[in-house]
């Protein structure tokens, strides 16, 4: 631990003008001890951690207005809603984030994903995908979420009866899901193409796996060839079998991704945007990448991963697979039952 006055000179060589405290809303694994002990030495701030999901979040922000933490990181889809409902944040400074040390498209699509009357309310952080986990040695023809249907992979193919797999499809099959959302009508048109084909598709399907257990463990038996999963998923799988792994969609992946955001009524800015800076630096990220199991939004944080994660990552997302990936807008209501009534006909269709 660095004497006080050392701390407060690193504080102002980071841009806060005094030692905060920062209580951050967060999941498991975001803020590792290790992470925050090198901040907390090099700035001066103190960092406290409490550990939540998307639901609790906006329930705590919402019942204090935005008061009770000084940074948050709900998911982006839980963005620009609750702040048009209860305006529970404040808006981001850009000026005050250092945009070059994120992945350009993914901090376009949060900025664009977040923005509420011209003010953007969230940077990017932690981000996942689904797409296609496959056995390249036994189907490797399989590229995009439409090849689960083809003949060669015939009874050795899974997936959720989810809406990413109404969208995964929608996608392969040259829509465009996500552009519908403000049209209920041309997404109940999409919508039913893709029925018809997920019912077309029954036959090819062992099962719909309901848990990442049950999933891995038809992978494993060799009982499933190609699946729809997430990148963890098949990361894993690859480490026991190199034959497996997670293969981003010809059409594009689905990702989500877990923002940062300010509360509207957080006291302690200045280290809210030291950490985000902080956090944000490749080697920083890398080790969040190895508590969470996810990678960041960090440009070049896999150069510090691990070899064998970053010889994973690096397989299934070239540059041009991640700027392909379809990022999770807000759903606006009234899809979900549509999307409802879809999985309900495809379940019951012999």
């Amino acid at each position: 631990m660095i004497g006080a006055a050392v701390a407060v000179s690193l504080a102002g060589m980071t841009g806060g003008a005094s030692a905060d405290n920062l209580r951050l809303l967060t999941w498991g694994g975001y803020a590792p001890d290790d992470v925050i002990e090198m901040f907390e030495a090099e700035t001066g701030h103190t960092v406290e951690v409490t550990l939540s999901n998307n639901e609790e979040m906006i329930a705590k922000l919402r019942a204090t207005g935005g008061g009770g933490f000084d940074l948050a990181q709900p998911s982006q889809d839980r963005i620009a809603g609750p702040q048009a409902e209860f305006g529970i944040y404040k808006p981001i400074d850009l000026s005050r984030i250092d945009a070059s040390q994120f992945i350009s498209s993914m901090l376009a699509a949060t900025k664009a994903n977040t923005t509420v009357d011209d003010a953007v309310y969230g940077v990017p952080h932690v981000w996942g995908t689904s797409g296609l986990v496959v056995d390249t040695a036994k189907a490797g023809m399989v590229r995009d979420y439409t090849d689960l249907c083809i003949d060669e992979v015939a009874g050795k193919v899974s997936y959720r009866l989810k809406r990413p797999t109404l969208i995964g499809f929608a996608y392969a099959m040259g829509m465009d899901p996500f552009a519908a959302y403000g049209d209920p009508v041309e997404y109940e048109n999409i919508m039913n193409q893709v029925e018809s084909e997920l019912i077309e598709c029954k036959p090819n399907v062992k099962t719909y796996w309901g848990g990442g257990d049950e999933l891995m463990g038809l992978v494993r038996s060799g009982e499933v060839v190609a699946a729809m999963a997430w990148d963890t998923g098949g990361w894993k799988l690859n480490a026991d079998n190199p034959d497996v792994t997670f293969v981003a969609p010809a059409s594009g992946a689905l990702g989500w991704i877990d923002t940062f955001v300010l509360p509207a009524k957080g006291k302690a800015d200045d280290a809210a945007y030291d950490w985000i800076n902080f956090v944000m630096r490749p080697e920083v990220s890398a080790m969040i990448t190895e508590a969470a199991g996810n990678f960041t939004a960090s440009q070049g944080a896999d150069q510090f991963a691990s070899d064998e994660l970053k010889a994973r990552f690096q397989e299934s997302f070239p540059p041009a697979a991640i700027d392909n990936i379809k990022w999770y807008p807000p759903v606006p209501a009234g899809l979900e039952a549509i999307e409802g009534g879809i999985l309900d006909r495809v379940k019951a269709a012999n």
